[in-house]
């Protein structure tokens, strides 16, 4: 008989299905996006990289040789993973506020979370996948946090440069603060 999964690994897989239900609840129920369909090669690219990494992921962390972190450790990541993944859908949930409905309207972002950087909702999906990879010391799962931290950093620096050419305080438009950085707090 092979062992049954451990409570860390029941734990961990938990969290990343919960994270897909909460990015499917709110694609369907929070953003409003500016284009109506998605370019198809960013569909095949977005399967590709979450199908790939999921199942790789899968394979070592929910393997019988899995060998999981001190504990402290696996408590610090689970904590870190689950108030980053509900700060990354306050700021989803504020993002979508600017946007009144059916409209492509803009505005400069405000409040505690957009004070210091452009796209917040970056930064703590970023950080809750550096507490799930505190939680379980994956190193595929590391590599899933690079590329995808090195992605949203690509679509931090657009957004950051189009609010900066947007809000650019001529002709009485606002001006975008200047204090705020693309993604991380006084430095990019």
């Amino acid at each position: 008989d092979a062992p049954g999964p451990t409570q860390l690994q029941t734990i961990a897989a938990a969290c990343f299905v919960v994270h897909y239900l909460k990015r499917e609840i709110e694609t369907l129920f929070v953003h409003r996006f500016s284009n109506a369909t998605m370019p198809m090669k960013n569909i095949v690219k977005n399967t590709v990289y979450y199908w790939g990494f999921a199942l790789w992921m899968g394979y070592f962390i929910c393997h019988p040789l899995f060998t999981p972190p001190p504990h402290l450790m696996t408590h610090i990541g689970l904590a870190l993973f689950a108030s980053m993944e509900l700060l990354n859908f306050v700021s989803h949930v504020q993002l979508r506020n600017l946007r009144p409905p059916g409209t492509r309207v803009r505005r400069i972002p405000t409040g505690p979370l957009f004070a210091l950087v452009s796209c917040p909702n970056y930064l703590f999906e970023i950080l809750a996948w550096v507490g799930f990879n505190l939680m379980t010391n994956s190193l595929v799962g590391w590599v899933f946090c690079a590329v995808g931290a090195a992605q949203m950093l690509l679509w931090a620096k657009g957004k950051h440069r189009m609010y900066k050419k947007e809000f650019d305080g001529m002709d009485g438009r606002e001006l975008y603060p200047e204090i705020r950085k693309a993604l991380i707090p006084f430095v990019i």
